[in-house]
């Protein structure tokens, strides 16, 4: 136990001090650096395969419903903050909405523009979360009464379902249709200005601050007994409940869990794009996910966060050269051309779950102080047990 706690207080320590080195970092690289873009898509994707991995591998639960969940929390978290002066040009086809307020104005008004920007957009992403858990409720009552293949099936179908009648104008006032729901507040507002300019950039490491909460919390879950319950789940149901373990309830409570914080990262999707639309939010998205969920690891946390990164800084930044025709090495031998890069990146992804069945870290998760233990103990230090022996 004593070791757990230690444990967990190095890697709180390594959080924070990544967060400190993406402020200075934001501080000295030009804001439009496609480090900052990787960064935060990273951070939102890795929160949405966390919360994956919840269901898929700690859980033992396949489900296919992610973006479907994360489709109603970039709605939800959009349709709340959208200033009210902009609700008119926003819902222009629909003669301003019915939502005629903006939580972040509303809290601005009684305690202040700080207090305002930073709850407001909390209540946001809570109340995100919370619609995205409801409607998992309700499509669990059914579906998860069914093997897990069904519940793929189930969730799958409601993901575009869901994507479908968010579109229909008949929900226009409340969704703006098949039109875009924009000007509410985002990422970049966190910025301090000063004179007109931004003096201080905050955008990218409050996206990973939050992600960062949220994983944590997370964490906090599977190592509780709940967490305990989600796994003897996995390994054996009838084990699990000869021991006790009501299968319906921990499996409803997965799945809620799964959407919740699914939600919040559509929430802090919609505030990395600053726009948001149905048609964002295909299957493919899905399968993204689960793609990072199985490079990582199935039953890993810290592989979902790692893959999270490759997966996103390979396929928007690092391979982005392999789309350009005047990238071709060989004369002659035009290879490069727009699609290239999808091509190579299948490869590779290929070749790592070839070689990495289980993943990048399998089950296991990356222990910063056991690996500043053998980073000493490589560079000529004595391992504890000598010194302790000593």
């Amino acid at each position: 136990m004593l070791q757990q706690k230690t444990s967990g207080k190095a890697n709180i320590i390594f959080v924070i001090a990544l967060l400190a080195v993406i402020l200075t970092l934001e501080q000295a690289l030009p804001s439009s650096s496609m480090l900052f873009t990787v960064l935060k898509k990273s951070a939102i994707y890795a929160l949405a395969a966390v919360s994956m991995n919840l269901l898929n591998g700690f859980t033992g639960l396949f489900s296919l419903g992610q973006a479907g969940f994360m489709l109603i929390g970039a709605y939800v978290y959009g349709m709340l903050n959208i200033a009210v002066a902009d609700r008119a040009a926003v819902y222009q086809y629909f003669d301003g909405g019915i939502i005629q307020f903006s939580l972040v104005e509303g809290i601005t008004a009684a305690l202040g523009p700080v207090a305002g920007l930073i709850l407001g957009v909390l209540l946001g992403l809570l109340a995100a979360g919370l619609a995205a858990a409801v409607f998992a409720w309700l499509i669990g009552l059914p579906a998860l009464r069914f093997r897990s293949d069904y519940l793929a099936i189930a969730t799958l179908g409601f993901a575009e379902i869901i994507r479908a009648v968010f579109q229909w104008d008949g929900l226009g006032p409340l969704t703006n249709g098949s039109n875009l729901l924009r000007k509410f507040t985002n990422f970049d507002n966190f910025n301090i200005r000063s004179g007109g300019k931004v003096a201080v950039n905050l955008s990218t490491t409050v996206t990973v601050l939050i992600a960062a909460l949220c994983i944590l919390l997370i964490i906090l879950v599977i190592n509780s007994t709940y967490g305990r319950a989600f796994k003897a789940i996995r390994d054996d149901e009838i084990a699990a409940e000869a021991m006790g373990i009501n299968l319906a309830r921990h499996k409803m409570l997965s799945f809620v869990i799964s959407a919740f914080f699914a939600g919040i990262a559509g929430g802090m999707l919609a505030m990395y794009q600053t726009t948001v639309q149905a048609l964002a939010f295909k299957t493919a998205m899905t399968y993204e996910i689960l793609l990072i969920v199985v490079i990582g690891g199935i039953g890993s946390v810290t592989g979902s966060c790692i893959s999270a990164f490759i997966f996103i800084g390979a396929s928007e930044w690092w391979l982005r050269f392999l789309d350009m025709e005047t990238s071709n090495f060989i004369p002659g031998l035009n290879i490069m051309r727009p699609g290239f890069r999808k091509v190579v990146f299948s490869v590779a992804i290929m070749i790592i779950v070839l070689f990495f069945r289980k993943g990048i870290m399998g089950e296991r998760e990356l222990n910063i102080q056991g690996a500043g233990r053998r980073l000493k103990q490589k560079l000529g230090g004595k391992p504890p047990a000598a010194k302790e022996a000593e």
